[in-house]
């Protein structure tokens, strides 16, 4: 399982992205079941209809279901987690959609993560392992 974190769907859907061939081929390819939290979704969302345009919103949200991704939701035990990380992580200014992301990972037992966001995925350590693998 990888879960799938904003960059890479925005990424995706702007070729002027410094990420896209990686990022889509990622997407593409991988062999494992692609998740991405709700809270990506919607970021990814609003950032693609902000610098892309409705239209473009509005193909990505018709590329998600079939692109297999599955959409996870949050739990309380989630956004609980989320707040935990967010005050252990205040220098980093983790944010929401990351500590989610981290969230959703420890929860399902994922190792790896699909991000262009180095900084603070290889900052956080999950409760669930040492490290996260991230891709791309």
């Amino acid at each position: 399982m990888i879960i799938v974190d904003t960059g890479p769907l925005y990424a995706a859907a702007d070729a002027d992205d410094i990420h896209p061939e990686a990022c889509t081929r990622v997407l593409q390819e991988a062999a494992e079941q692609l998740v991405a939290p709700v809270s990506v979704v919607i970021e990814a969302a609003f950032l693609i209809g902000k610098h892309l345009g409705p239209e473009s919103e509005a193909r990505f949200l018709r590329s998600i279901l079939p692109s297999g991704i599955v959409i996870e939701h949050l739990t309380a035990v989630d956004l609980d987690r989320s707040a935990e990380l967010l005050a252990t992580y205040a220098d980093l200014r983790l944010g929401t959609v990351d500590a989610s992301v981290v969230a959703v990972a420890e929860r399902l037992g994922a190792a790896t993560i699909m991000t262009v966001d180095r900084r603070h995925f290889s900052v956080v350590r999950p409760r669930h392992r040492d490290a996260f693998v991230l891709l791309p």
